[in-house]
């Protein structure tokens, strides 16, 4: 018997709920809830299309023409979006995931990055996925393992499922964000400014008709506990959200208008948790630096409206 593309499949199950984790690339397959599909995933026959439910770590989005330096030294790690001469998402997207803990609801998965060109550094990552009646929420550690300091970002990349029949364009999009980074034609920053009087001030939410997003957003709106969350509502009223603790400053929004086969366009709203933003490696922006030894650790999750 072969193994689907992503490996083993780590189905979670908490009342009518029920989430698919895998085994390459550590992320989220599908997700449904009271017979909905609450994002827009992929089949198990399938490697993980537009990135769909990676983990994104040790950077998320883009890097220029894959350079950047730490302390001094030089590097280069190898250009993974030729078409635009960035390297992207990072360098756990389709490796393996070992399997730490398994419960009916819940799993455990860890990847022990080694030292790789471009990428000089021991980093031990975890991410868990835990299911319950109110959604599914995502845990994510990062330990450096080596003997010296390195530059850790992270970012998760779900879709927000628009359903049968619907697009994103019929439904109602709420973005706590009151800035939106610009950037050049390669989706690289080069620089920013306030979402008030454009379309993309959406803290109000609005439906998004046909508007085309695939922007990086910061300055988010937070409840009591730090959290932010995006919304985006079907016609029936039903939908998801989206939600972040403070680790994550940064929200990559794609109304997936160039996702492959053309069929699967705005059929799902991606919501990027970010630590930093695009070429944070060159920038130093929202970078965090782990000394031998430290963590740090970020949640945010899904839940169905």
């Amino acid at each position: 018997m072969s193994l689907p593309p992503t490996g083993e499949q780590h189905v979670l199950r908490a009342g009518d709920a029920e989430a698919v984790v895998v085994e390459v690339g550590g992320g989220l397959r599908t997700y449904r809830a009271g017979g909905r599909d609450v994002v827009d995933g992929y089949d198990a026959g399938e490697m993980a299309p537009d990135v769909r439910g990676n983990v994104l770590a040790p950077w998320p989005n883009r890097l220029r023409d894959g350079e950047w330096s730490w302390d001094g030294a030089a590097l280069r790690t190898p250009v993974t979006e030729p078409e635009r001469g960035t390297a992207i998402h990072g360098l756990v997207r389709h490796v393996a995931w070992r399997l730490l803990a398994r419960s009916a609801d819940s799993v455990v998965l860890e990847h022990l990055l080694y030292p790789q060109p471009g990428y000089p550094f021991t980093l031990r990552l975890r991410v868990g996925y835990e299911l319950s009646a109110d959604g599914l929420r995502v845990t994510t550690t990062a330990t450096n393992e080596g003997g010296a300091d390195l530059p850790y970002g992270e970012g998760h990349h779900p879709y927000l499922a628009a359903g049968p029949g619907v697009r994103v364009d019929d439904c109602t999009l709420t973005l706590p964000a009151a800035t939106r980074l610009l950037t050049d034609d390669r989706l690289l920053p080069v620089g920013s400014e306030p979402v008030q009087g454009t379309p993309f001030d959406l803290r109000g939410g609005r439906p998004v008709g046909d508007l085309v997003v695939d922007d990086c957003f910061t300055d988010l709106a937070r409840d009591a506990d730090g959290a932010a969350e995006v919304r985006l509502v079907r016609p029936d009223g039903s939908g998801a959200a989206v939600w972040m603790d403070a680790s994550y400053g940064y929200l990559q929004v794609f109304t997936g208008d160039v996702v492959q086969p053309p069929s699967r366009r705005r059929q799902g709203l991606a919501v990027e948790p970010m630590t930093c933003p695009p070429d944070a490696l060159r920038s130093g922006e929202a970078l965090v630096r782990l000394a031998p030894g430290e963590s740090t650790t970020g949640t945010w999750g899904i839940r169905p409206l």
